[in-house]
């Protein structure tokens, strides 16, 4: 009896255990993240995690401002219930040497602040979140799209070998000047006074655009730079444009307000590759990582190209982040509720999709049909493939 009283026992020892564990993975499943949860990024709550990428459209206008048609656009994409958690504006420059294609929008000016608000106050209606991403292009520009006699500026005098879409049509870019170090100084407050703009323009946050080949990433890869003062050599060095903007925008507003986009691999505007991509943008993420800013969006492979452009430990740079990760480039629908429900991401940002379906979260929800993308009318015009993409009836 005492034999049988002890297997009993231990048998209850071992099933117990087994069935907490059974209970606890379904509790688990039934608690499983989706694309669809809210996700508090940083000081900014977001109804779901369905991002909206930002999308340059040419479309500002004259004096480089946002006005009523930009704000409709945005308007038809916010409501969360359909459309975005969060909305990345189109980058907006933040001063007239920050620019890179024709039309636009600006957020130095008054009057581009008050075209802005249009836009923020129209997102705001339908309850949805908007953050300006805050752009400089470097030598991605061309004269004349910048004030008489300046040409585009850059962490070097190389000139890119791409184009950029200018009042003639698509030009190749034109030849760039290195910046001095004093004037590196200067963009950084650019950048912070940018921040400032955005919020007093009725912006949730920020995102710095240190992606695609601009100003940023310029210093960031040794490909391009090829200084020789405290702005180039070593990836410390390099590095350091990027980290003294995001402190001076994580001061100026807060860090729970903040996001900086990256791309460790992308080949846009003829960057090139770095010589150690892993470790410059592990260096860079760990000395961000200090910061505490709310997120950091991230283009894997080759924007709007290959996502296995080239070789890259994306899950590990994650780990080195304690913030939000937010995701970019070719995520379908499974692949988007994979990131999030695996953990990869805390959210998935869609780009050319949300152009042609500006009800992309609840296509996504509810498995709908996508509008295809018509690409002739992408860059510049008027309401054409802009705002006449409809949403699917209720």
């Amino acid at each position: 009896m005492l034999v049988h009283c002890e297997w009993g026992s231990a048998v209850s020892r071992l099933v117990k255990p087994l069935r907490q564990r059974t209970f606890a993975s379904v509790d688990n499943l039934r608690r499983m993240t989706s694309l669809f949860d809210p996700l508090q990024l940083g000081d900014i709550a977001l109804a779901n995690r369905v991002v909206m990428a930002p999308l340059t459209r040419d479309r500002a206008a004259a004096g480089r401002v946002p006005y009523a048609l930009n704000a409709l656009y945005y308007e038809q994409r916010a409501d969360p219930a359909t459309g975005a958690g969060l909305i990345i504006s189109e980058g907006t420059q933040i001063g007239p040497l920050g620019q890179g294609y024709l039309d636009t929008p600006g957020i130095y000016s008054a009057e581009q602040l008050a075209g802005w608000k249009l836009v923020t106050d129209a997102v705001h209606r339908k309850g949805g979140k908007i953050v300006a991403q805050i752009w400089h292009v470097g030598r991605i520009s061309h004269t004349s799209l910048l004030p008489e006699g300046e040409q585009p500026v850059s962490s070097t005098a190389k000139i890119a070998n791409t184009k950029t879409f200018t009042p003639t049509g698509f030009d190749p870019v034109s030849q760039p000047r290195a910046l001095t170090t004093a004037e590196v100084g200067a963009v950084v407050d650019q950048f912070r006074q940018a921040a400032r703009n955005a919020i007093d323009a009725g912006f949730d946050g920020v995102e710095v655009h240190g992606a695609n080949g601009y100003l940023v990433e310029q210093f960031l890869r040794d490909s391009c730079n090829d200084r020789s003062d405290q702005y180039g050599g070593s990836i410390e060095n390099r590095a350091r444009f990027l980290i003294d903007v995001m402190t001076a925008v994580c001061k100026e507003i807060g860090p729970g307000r903040v996001g900086v986009r990256l791309s460790p691999v992308t080949p846009a505007n003829d960057i090139g590759q770095d010589s150690t991509p892993f470790k410059t943008y592990s260096y860079a993420v760990k000395e961000l990582s200090r910061l505490g800013f709310a997120f950091i969006h991230v283009i894997e492979g080759s924007t709007g190209g290959p996502r296995d452009f080239a070789p890259f430990d994306f899950d590990a740079l994650r780990q080195l982040w304690s913030g939000a990760w937010i995701v970019n480039n070719g995520y379908n629908r499974q692949m988007a509720l994979q990131a999030v429900e695996t953990g990869k991401a805390d959210a998935v940002a869609f780009g050319k999709f949300f152009i042609s379906n500006p009800d992309l979260g609840r296509r996504l929800r509810e498995d709908l049909e996508l509008t295809q993308l018509d690409q002739k009318t992408m860059y510049g015009g008027g309401s054409e493939g802009y705002t006449d993409y409809a949403p699917l009836p209720a």
